[in-house]
Order: C-alpha cells, then sequence, then structure tokens
C-alpha cells in the first residue's frame, strides 16, 4: 500500500512536470523576450506598472534610457533591483535594451484628472512653457521641447507621467538622491525651485493629454538654455 501510494505521487509529479513543460511558451532569442525583466515592473512593451511608480519606458530616446540605465547600475540613480538587475551588464548590452525600448510606438492612455486648483496649475504652466527669468529658471519646453515631448538623442518627454512620479524625481534632484553626469543641469533647475512650483509644475504636466505625434523631436529649434551633461556611447556605437 505505501508502495503504491509512493508510486503514485511519483507519477503524479511527473505528469505534473510534462504539463508544466508543454505550458511553457517556447524561448526566442529576442530583445523582448530577454527584457522581460523590465517589462514585469514597466509595463506591457514599457507602457509603464499600473501603481504609477513604474515610469514609461517605450518611446523614450534612445540615448535618455541608456543614461538612465548606466546611472542606475553605476549608483547616480538610487533603487537596488534596478542596480542588481543591471549591475553584471555591459555598456554595449545597456545600449541595446535602450535602443530596443525607444524603438516601440505604443499608445498613451488619457491623463488622470487634475488633482490642483486652477491657480496651481496656471502657474504650472507658466513654469513649464515660460519659465521664470527672476530667478534664472528656463522653462522645460526650453529643453524638453515646445510639445514636451522630448529631443533626440538624449532628452525625454514630459508627457504621459504621473503626478507623483514627476514630484518623485524632482524631488530627488533637489535632494541629490538621483544624479546625472557633469554639468548636472536638472539638480541646479531642481533647486531653484521651491515646493509650491514642484508641485504646480508636476500637476500640470500630469494632466496634459499627450499629442498625437508624442514622438522626440530631431532637435530644438534653439540651442538649449543650460548645458547637461551625458555618458560617453559605447565604443564603436553611433549616436542613438
Amino acid at each position: 500500500m505505501i508502495a503504491d501510494a509512493v508510486k503514485l505521487r511519483i507519477l503524479l509529479s511527473l505528469a505534473c512536470a510534462a504539463t508544466v513543460a508543454q505550458a511553457a511558451p517556447a524561448f526566442e532569442n529576442t530583445m523582448a523576450q530577454r527584457t522581460l525583466a523590465c517589462t514585469a515592473c514597466h509595463g506591457d512593451q514599457g507602457r509603464a506598472g499600473p501603481d504609477g511608480y513604474y515610469p514609461r519606458i517605450a518611446g523614450k530616446p534612445a540615448g535618455y534610457l541608456y543614461n538612465q540605465l548606466l546611472h542606475f547600475r553605476d549608483g547616480r540613480r538610487h533603487y537596488g533591483l534596478m542596480t542588481r538587475l543591471l549591475d553584471p551588464l555591459s555598456d554595449a548590452y545597456l545600449m541595446e535594451i535602450a535602443q530596443h525600448f525607444a524603438s516601440l510606438d505604443v499608445p498613451y492612455p488619457p491623463p488622470a484628472a487634475p488633482r490642483v486648483p486652477p491657480a496651481t496649475l496656471e502657474h504650472g504652466r507658466a513654469l513649464a512653457l515660460q519659465g521664470d527669468p527672476s530667478r534664472q529658471l528656463p522653462s522645460c519646453a526650453g529643453c524638453h521641447g515646445a510639445a514636451l515631448t522630448g529631443v533626440q538623442p538624449n532628452t525625454p518627454g514630459l508627457l504621459g507621467l504621473p503626478r507623483a512620479y514627476l514630484l518623485a524625481q524632482l524631488g530627488a534632484w533637489r535632494s541629490s538622491q538621483r544624479r546625472a553626469h557633469a554639468p548636472d543641469c536638472m539638480a541646479d533647475i531642481a533647486r531653484r525651485l521651491q515646493p509650491a512650483d514642484l508641485e504646480a509644475v508636476a500637476g500640470w504636466l500630469a494632466a496634459q493629454p499627450v499629442p498625437a505625434d508624442a514622438k522626440p523631436v530631431a532637435r530644438l529649434p534653439e540651442p538649449p538654455p543650460m548645458a547637461c551633461g551625458s555618458a560617453v556611447l559605447p565604443a564603436g556605437r553611433p549616436a542613438p
């Protein structure tokens, strides 16, 4: 009786293993399959995580994504899960990941309803589109493009991001929890902003619909108001 029970358990284990093996999808040696660890948090095809914490990475400029991957791996941005995931990867492979997500063109969801008063939204609009010359604050549009959809190869779009995420990143710039290659222009700008400015600009940006053509523009019509640092490209790699 005991022997029969043991045999039955063995047969059931083998049957379950065979079922799992049959159900497992075939491995495809593609970047889409290799980056499933990324999309587990950042959403299908990098559309963004459902909790607003993991931002959209699909369609961002390759140079920007490459810089952020380096920042996480090398300690300029701090999130242990990302650091451990990227630590063993080479510069060249990080660029491949960046170029993969940059190539994806998937739709944006509609923006959430504004969570700040109209006067705060207007203040945010003015900062985003005009800046504040009295405080030597350039507009967001001066670097991120008139439509705020980003500029090739290294400047991301600001639309389609949740308010909480924008606030968190601006706060991280101010507190040096997030850094970039020198000259670190965003850290400089964030430290000139007051808490009310952060609330206003994040609220206004998060409330804006993303235009149908949300791709980063090729270049700015005028030189950017500030110089910003960037990583050196991997050896033998052309600019993104």
